[in-house]
């Protein structure tokens, strides 16, 4: 899921990727592609997850993992970091999300009566880049699909996806439908509201 996921970014993007699944992303860019990921916690130009000798746990991404910094990497405050993101300088987001409606609403912070540390940078990123990815299983641990027509949890953004990759395929979001696009190897059918 990851590895098709960065086929979306183009070079000369300004990415922000999501914690979990979507932080695997950074493994697939080619080096050849100039590419700068952002991270919410205030970097610009971080790098694939370090090696065993690469570590150094005074850098990390919004989701408290070790990274590497690229060569030309730069390193601000939380605020400048959000400003950046409100101010739409990012091209793409990738998030993972616990639903994802046909409309493009997007649920990923909370499930009612559950503790959550709260929303992080979400509502901000698919507030304001310019284009939202999902990468998430499609289907939830009791097998329902979590591509659905309408959201059940709390949103966290609205008509804002324009695409959602799991494991089962990649859908794009049009006309206020699901379109599958490819489905992943093996599979002959994937559920769809």
């Amino acid at each position: 899921m990851a590895q098709k996921a960065a086929e979306d970014i183009e070079s000369g993007f300004s990415v922000n990727l999501g914690i979990g699944i979507p932080t695997l992303v950074s493994n697939y860019i080619p080096e050849s592609m100039s590419v700068m990921l952002q991270s919410e916690n205030g970097l610009l130009g971080m790098g694939p997850f370090p090696t065993e000798d690469e570590v150094d746990p005074d850098l990390i991404n919004a989701g408290k993992q070790t990274v590497t910094a690229v060569k030309g990497a730069s390193y601000f405050s939380s605020a400048e970091s959000f400003a950046m993101i409100r101010g739409q300088h990012v091209d793409l987001t990738i998030l993972g999300a616990m639903e994802v409606s046909e409309k493009g609403d997007i649920a990923n912070w909370m499930i009612p009566g559950k503790m959550v540390k709260g929303m992080g940078g979400a509502m901000d990123l698919v507030a304001s880049a310019r284009k939202v990815i999902v990468v998430m299983q499609h289907c939830d641990r009791q097998g329902n699909s979590k591509l659905v027509k309408e959201c059940t949890l709390p949103l966290t953004g609205v008509s804002c996806v324009s695409k959602v990759i799991t494991d089962l395929g990649v859908f794009e979001i049009r006309d206020g439908k699901f379109h599958t696009v490819e489905l992943a190897d093996g599979i002959t059918e994937a559920p769809l509201p």
